[in-house]
């Protein structure tokens, strides 16, 4: 079966200060549950100026207690890896990201974008699909995909205000038409 979740949101700020601020969203004391967030690759292609990253998120387990008596849930944190490709010539950032636990039962995949918007050329656009699938789980599959779609959606909501307030702290209120 599965859950998705789209997302579409426009930041009324420039694309270098939305992309700056998405690369220090985390950790966050608005997000708890974002342990640490690590850079493991960085390089940058001499001849495209594209900016190639490598993270890996560790997040607190958030699955219920009562579903955490099934042996396999039982991990204090989960691993997340994010890739991303910043193009600043053409001023858009492509992301993908995955979860490495779990792998055997679950499959969490995002694709994102930030991009010049086409309404104003001093916004930001935020495209992200996200897909949570769960096998081998048994009966459980369809009880953790209803959690993990509630809390993909509360997370994606998390996010974009953290995002919000970042942009506000750190440039001021949000650029008019």
């Amino acid at each position: 079966m599965g859950v998705t979740v789209d997302v579409h949101e426009v930041f009324k700020y420039p694309f270098e200060q939305v992309v700056a601020s998405f690369l220090r969203k985390y950790p966050n004391p608005m997000d708890k549950n974002v342990i640490s967030v690590k850079t493991v690759e960085e390089r940058k292609d001499v001849s495209t100026g594209i900016i190639y990253r490598k993270r890996i998120a560790v997040c607190q387990n958030v699955v219920p207690e009562i579903l955490r008596k099934v042996n396999i849930l039982k991990v204090p944190n989960i691993q997340l890896e994010e890739e991303s490709w910043l193009n600043p010539q053409e001023r858009n950032m492509a992301i993908r990201s995955h979860c490495l636990t779990w792998t055997q039962y679950a499959s969490m995949k995002e694709e994102s974008v930030f991009r010049e918007s086409m309404e104003n050329p001093n916004w930001t656009e935020f495209i992200q699909k996200g897909r949570i699938s769960i096998t081998g789980a048994g009966f459980l599959n369809c009880v953790l995909e209803t959690f993990a779609s509630t809390f993909l959606r509360q997370g994606v909501q998390k996010g974009i205000r953290i995002m919000e307030m970042l942009l506000k702290e750190q440039c001021g209120a949000p650029l008019a038409e």
